[in-house]
């Protein structure tokens, strides 16, 4: 071959029929590239951060390069003579790659000849060009540009940052490899969660999976198993919740075979319609499924134009169905198919676990109303029976002073007035008792103010045995809140139990209540011996107990109730001065009747 067709060969990029300029190939060159490597591998090895480990990649590169090809010594490179390098990257969407890193800041590049080389095709490469292709999650994603203001890369040069950008690539994979690790992890973590918490979690985990930049669904089946509920949906284009959750769709008879446990189905919108590309002739199945598709009457609300769907279930039943969607035609392929694939087994044991662990607590909220009248009548038992053995006397010298014609009216009044006061406390007591034992169906509004009065009736007498004043401060006219009057009340109930146990001594225990925005804050807070470090993070676990004849629940209980109410539940303790447990639930708005 010619001189000049062998140089126009090495300036495209493609090696010559007669060699790949094996003399520039020396040992020195080779040596370097391998210390590059090696470093390079060494740096990155344990790195999380995608952009450092692209522009190591890069600056590898530049330095393996430059000092190859500049004939200036290394102490007289003016910043003329200085090579150019860049960081591109073609995201869903786009026509051309963006430039995300360049050095120098301000150095022009041709977007569309990195654009045509990432997408392999057949482009003329400039000689004084070098360029590396960055592969991530299944698909060509970036380029790795080097350009030298003086002099013409030879096709070793053009292997060499090839090789560097195959070792970045690498390190690439195993981040994202990493990554969905973590995501596996944190869902088995938090199996605990309340359900409508672990729903979100499931949504937060799958936006870390698939990059999805429309919305995401959780659809839960109901027990027919015809119908499907949107639980939950995140929605990355627009702050404040979806009007979508709590809609109701009935699956069409058609679509029902399709929900098949572990297959996930893939989408992508032509025009107005959807086409699928796993082939699975599923189409009508995302029209079913475009909870946003558009009306006409929607402004600024960007159109999904990507879908995955995959069904949830167990191996004796279904559970319901994830969906994920893209604003951007060709944003999911098979790489994120596979990774929803991979994650619905995880899915679906966390909700089963979540949906069961539910079930228990309801179990054990009964068990412990139960245990918790029994130990109310054994706290009120003394007041009641001090209140009883103050009448009877009374009411045995009454008799006797009738028989014999003695009743003094003086005398009469006031024992009467006893008699009145001892039974009016017995009936506090049991009215208050009666209340917290009626049904925990949940209604339109339990009132805060009429559950610490409850709490109050019953453990007044108790309080002011054990030397605890009782300070309760609770904002006039506060609205009702989501929940059952018996359950509020079993929460302050238990509070006050604890607290009053933690101050045997006698001490000051506040109650406060005040609206802040759509919530109300409330505040259970005494002055007694605290709770050790070591046991502030176990005290919500059921059965965890320091009391004596303590079964571990009331706190336990307390957040259940909590969650119920789709409230938050905190505390804060201090060794011999305190706890302070404050929880936030939201109001019932006009809305929710």
């Amino acid at each position: 071959m010619p001189l000049d067709d062998r140089q126009a060969a090495v300036n495209a990029g493609k090696p010559s029929p007669g060699g790949r300029d094996r003399d520039s190939r020396s040992a020195e060159f080779e040596l370097r590239l391998l210390r590059q490597l090696g470093a390079f591998q060494t740096q990155f090895r344990n790195g999380k951060d995608i952009p450092k480990v692209t522009r190591g990649a890069l600056r590898a590169s530049m330095d393996l390069l430059v000092r190859q090809v500049s004939n200036l010594p290394e102490g007289r490179r003016q910043l003329e003579s200085l090579p150019h390098g860049c960081v591109a990257i073609l995201t869903p969407g786009n026509d051309q790659v963006e430039i995300v890193f360049s050095t120098p800041q301000q150095t022009v590049w041709d977007r569309e000849l990195l654009t045509a080389f990432l997408r392999g095709g057949d482009q003329r490469i400039p000689g004084n060009i070098a360029l590396g292709r960055l592969r991530r999650r299944g698909r060509m994603w970036g380029v790795l540009a080097v350009r030298s203001p003086s002099a013409s890369f030879k096709w070793s040069h053009r292997e060499a940052l090839s090789s560097l950008a195959a070792a970045a690539n690498e390190i690439l994979d195993r981040i994202d490899q990493e990554r969905v690790q973590e995501v596996h992890a944190r869902l088995f973590a938090r199996c605990w969660l309340r359900p409508k918490d672990l729903f979100y979690q499931v949504l937060h985990g799958l936006e870390s999976l698939t990059h999805y930049d429309h919305s995401a669904s959780l659809l839960i089946h109901q027990a027919d198993s015809t119908t499907l509920e949107v639980v939950a949906e995140a929605i990355t284009w627009k702050k404040g919740k979806s009007d979508k959750v709590g809609l109701k769709l009935p699956v069409p008879p058609q679509l029902q075979a399709l929900l098949r446990p572990g297959v996930v189905y893939g989408f992508n919108r032509t025009g107005n319609d959807w086409q699928e590309w796993t082939g699975l002739a599923a189409g009508d199945l995302a029209r079913f499924l475009d909870l946003h598709a558009p009306d006409g009457t929607s402004t600024g609300a960007p159109v999904a134009c990507s879908m995955l769907c995959a069904n949830l279930a167990t191996p004796d039943r279904i559970l319901g169905l994830l969906k994920v969607t893209a604003k951007h035609t060709g944003a999911f392929g098979p790489y994120e198919a596979e990774l929803v694939e991979q994650f619905l087994p995880h899915v679906s044991i966390a909700l089963q676990n979540s949906q069961r662990t539910e079930a228990l607590e309801r179990n054990l909220l009964q068990a412990e109303r139960k245990h918790a009248m029994a130990d109310l009548a054994r706290g009120v038992a003394h007041d009641v029976n001090n209140a009883l053995g103050a009448v009877l006397p009374l009411v045995q010298q009454l008799r006797a002073e009738s028989t014999a014609g003695e009743i003094d009216p003086v005398s009469l009044g006031e024992d009467l007035r006893q008699i009145e006061s001892s039974m009016q406390t017995c009936r506090r007591i049991f009215g208050g008792m009666l209340s917290f034992a009626r049904g925990s169906q949940p209604s339109q509004g339990a009132n805060i103010r009429q559950a610490i009065e409850n709490t109050r009736t019953i453990l007044k007498e108790t309080l002011e045995r054990c030397g605890i004043k009782l300070e309760i401060d609770v904002q006039a006219a506060l609205p009702s809140i989501h929940g059952s009057q018996a359950d509020l009340d079993q929460l302050f109930l238990n509070l006050v139990t604890n607290s009053r146990d933690a101050m045997p001594q006698g001490g000051r225990l506040s109650i406060t209540a005040r609206r802040e925005g759509n919530a109300v804050h409330l505040s259970v807070q005494d002055t007694g011996t605290g709770i050790p470090p070591e046991n502030l993070a176990r005290v919500e676990e059921p059965f965890f107990t320091t009391k004596a004849q303590g079964n571990g629940l009331g706190l336990s209980i307390c957040r259940s109730i909590v969650w119920q109410l789709q409230g938050k539940f905190t505390i804060k303790s201090e060794l011999s001065a305190g706890t302070c447990v404050s929880v936030i639930i939201p109001i019932v708005s006009a809305g929710d009747s």
